[in-house]
Order: C-alpha cells, then structure tokens, then sequence
C-alpha cells in the first residue's frame, strides 16, 4: 500500500471513530468504540463522543446539560460481549469515562451525583454486578478538574458523589470514572444529578 493509501485508511478510520447517527424517531445516537450514547430521554444534548473506553483511550462524552435536574443518558452495546476481550473493540465489563459537562442550567452547580442503573429509574443493587468499581475500596481511576473529593454509595444504590467544588452557568466541569459489571449486560442508564445551593 502506498503511503497515500496508508494516510487515507487512517483518516477513514478517525472518522469511524465516533459517529453520530438518527435512530427510528429521530433522535442523535452517538456511536464510539463498542458502545452507542444517547441522550433521548432529555434533559441535556450530547455534543461529541469519543474513544474506546479502555484505561489508555476512555471514552470521552461531551454534554451540555439544561436543567439542574437529574438527566440520563442511555448506553447500548453495538457488539457482543466478550468478557475477556480487553482491546475495546468489545464490551468487557470494564468501561473508562470522561464525561465533559457544560452548565446550561443557568444555576450554580456546588455538588454533582452520577448514578447507575440496569433497570431504568430502578436502584443498582450488588447483584446485578454494575458499580463504580465497587470492589476497590480506594480507586485513582475517579477524579474530577471541578471538585475536590468524591464519595461512593453502593448500597440501595450504585453512586458517585463529587463536593468541595462549583460548576458556574455556562462554566464546564470534567468527570473521570471506570464503570465495572461482572454480569455485563447490553443496556444500562447513567444518571447525571447536577445539586445546587440551598435557599
């Protein structure tokens, strides 16, 4: 293959990366790696999706949330999964995000929850094996360019609480995190709580 025709399968393939398709009611579903992202059940609008989900190539969701109310953003599976298979061509049940949120809410954000779910609006409990990698007690993989300290509950609930920080309006915050499920299933829900000041 000519160098040309090297250069050109690398373009074509960074443009493969991530795409952004309409599904059945027209709604933008964000296809990256293994996996698609969807922010159907509104709330906010992703803007950009990126990488593999692995340790070295997170996947990386930019979103811009319009309302301090709790949003969810829903992931499928595109490919079977492979439980052993650690190239991020597969789901493996080891997921790496960045979620890169912009404050359109027009209030000032001084905590942000995430939360997961199997079941949509259904509490994680420690069976379904979906957590924030829930068998570390003590984790580098959470962090955040906006806050200071995080927190996990993982019983009735799968969550990550991040304080000692402030988002403003229009201001942005960065959300770093590995999703763990031992039962990977196709579907699951991450639930976005931004929390603003008491009157």
């Amino acid at each position: 293959m000519t160098r040309l025709g090297r250069l050109a399968g690398a373009l074509l393939a960074l443009c493969l990366a991530a795409t952004a398709e309409a599904d059945d009611l027209g709604q933008t579903v964000w296809i990256t790696g293994a996996y698609s992202f969807s922010d159907e059940l509104g709330g906010f609008t992703i803007t950009g999706a990126g990488g593999q989900g692995t340790a070295d190539n997170p996947f990386v969701i930019t979103q811009e949330v319009n309302s301090a109310s709790p949003i969810t953003m829903v992931i499928r599976a595109q490919r079977p999964v492979r439980p052993l298979d650690y190239s991020g061509e597969f789901p493996n049940g080891f997921t790496y995000f960045r979620i890169q949120v912009v404050n359109n809410s027009g209030l000032a954000w001084v905590e942000c929850e995430f939360e997961l779910q199997e079941i949509l609006n259904k509490p994680s409990v420690f069976g379904d094996g979906l957590s924030f990698d829930q068998r570390r007690t003590d984790t580098t993989t959470i962090s955040s360019d906006a806050f200071d300290t995080w927190s996990r509950d993982f019983e009735p609930y799968d969550k990550l609480l991040f304080t000692n920080g402030k988002v403003d309006p229009l201001g942005a915050a960065s959300f770093s995190f590995l999703v763990t499920d031992f039962t990977p299933k196709r579907t699951f829900y991450l639930v976005f709580d931004p929390r603003i000041p008491f009157s």
